[in-house]
């Protein structure tokens, strides 16, 4: 690969990969191949760097290739392979027994997946299967993953071209409790938000929000289900986006950052009065390469490094040079950044109008900078950098923006 010319690697990904994706990036001008990356930086094949801003929506949590990440999996190769889903694992054990300890209240109990669409069907099914009921109520614009279940409870455009969608599937709009209380019936499985809306526009709840789901849920004998597959394992200053709200969910999904960006890997955590259903039907939801066996390996690495001291602290330290800096460069473009959204290492730069998070998006590139506008809301630019970001790191990175949005009002006159 690293000898094909970029020409004939272009021509291969449109011929067999994606030819829309092809055309997309050719009509925004953004000519990059991955190739060498570690720490915060992504290189393209002539060795150019990005900083990875976008994380891919926290796959990168660790940054590009952790070596004690890196080193688990080399480890784990030596002596294990996907394993089998049928049987007793201990590294299953191991990995679910961890994260049990790092989350809140009595979410005790794991079931794994590879995706995050995957785990959240698993959350799907577990709610209507407990409780008996249908119906599942999520946010206008959420999104959860692109496979049934999941697709049907996300924003209406996944779902649109594909059909009649599966019954049951109500969005109300985030952060509205009357929306939802309205919304909410004898019917009612479960609440199902994410606890940052990324692909909304990184918009934070008030902070009683989360408060008044769980009693709205607690009334009507519905589950609560958060969706921390972009805000868990840290991004937020925490261990779970959620926790930063003193709520407890009824059940929760990880992914993404669990990976450690080196093995696919994702977890449905429950509480214990859920567990009948399961116990009852030990094999009603299977997935042959969740939880494989390498995979929990490299997430108990990550979980390791996670739990070090020290370690969300300077996530924390991290999000407060950020805010300082944002808060000047705020001040310096009134114009063109009309305010800040940030819990922790999750932010979003609320832009003047929807042409700017494209044309941010696109100069951030030009300039060495990977930042992604919100998809349902193009007025906004993510912010999310690996959770090892230094403190020059983080300079340069604002260096970066300064120049994004000089050149944004040099284009716009």
């Amino acid at each position: 690969m690293a000898t094909d010319s970029r020409q004939s690697i272009h021509a291969a990904f449109e011929r067999h990969v994606s030819s829309g994706k092809a055309a997309f990036f050719a009509a925004a001008g953004i000519d990059f191949i991955g190739g060498e990356r570690s720490g915060i930086t992504l290189s393209d094949l002539d060795g150019r760097p990005l900083i990875n801003c976008h994380s891919n929506g926290g796959v990168f949590n660790l940054g590009h290739r952790h070596p004690r990440v890196i080193a688990a999996l080399r480890a784990a190769l030596n002596e294990r392979d996907i394993g089998n889903h049928h049987l007793v694992s201990a590294d299953r054990a191991a990995l679910a027994a961890r994260l049990a300890e790092l989350s809140p209240g009595d979410l005790k109990r794991v079931v794994f997946g590879v995706s995050g669409g995957e785990a959240i069907d698993f959350a799907i099914k577990l709610a209507r299967g407990h409780t008996g009921r249908t119906k599942i109520i999520s946010a206008i614009g959420g999104y959860h993953g692109h496979t049934g279940l999941a697709l049907a409870a996300g924003e209406e455009t996944y779902r649109r071209p594909f059909g009649p969608q599966p019954a049951g599937f109500v969005q109300v709009r985030f952060g509205d409790l009357d929306a939802l209380a309205a919304q909410m019936d004898a019917d009612t499985a479960a609440v199902l938000f994410e606890t940052i809306p990324a692909t909304l526009g990184i918009v934070i709840p008030a902070q009683g929000f989360f408060a008044g789901v769980r009693a709205l849920c607690d009334r009507h004998g519905a589950l609560l289900i958060a969706d921390e597959v972009q805000t868990g394992l840290g991004r937020c200053g925490a261990v779970w986006g959620i926790d930063t709200f003193g709520v407890v969910p009824d059940i929760l999904v990880t992914g993404k950052g669990l990976s450690g960006g080196i093995y696919p890997i994702t977890a449905t955590l429950y509480r214990e009065h859920l567990n009948p259903f399961l116990h009852q039907n030990p094999f009603i939801h299977i997935s042959t390469f969740g939880g494989a066996e390498l995979g929990c390996r490299v997430a108990l690495e990550v979980l390791e490094i996670l739990a070090e001291p020290g370690f969300l602290e300077h996530v924390n330290e991290m999000a407060g040079l950020f805010a300082d800096l944002l808060a000047r460069l705020k001040e310096k473009y009134p114009g063109l950044l009309l305010g800040v959204r940030q819990r922790g290492l999750m932010m979003g730069l609320k832009l003047a109008d929807e042409r700017l998070g494209p044309l941010a998006t696109q100069i951030g590139f030009q300039l060495g900078l990977l930042v992604v506008f919100a998809n349902h809301d193009p007025s906004v630019l993510q912010l999310l950098p690996p959770l090892i970001v230094q403190e020059a790191e983080v300079r340069v990175i604002l260096d970066r923006l300064d120049r994004v949005f000089f050149e944004i009002g040099k284009r716009l006159g």
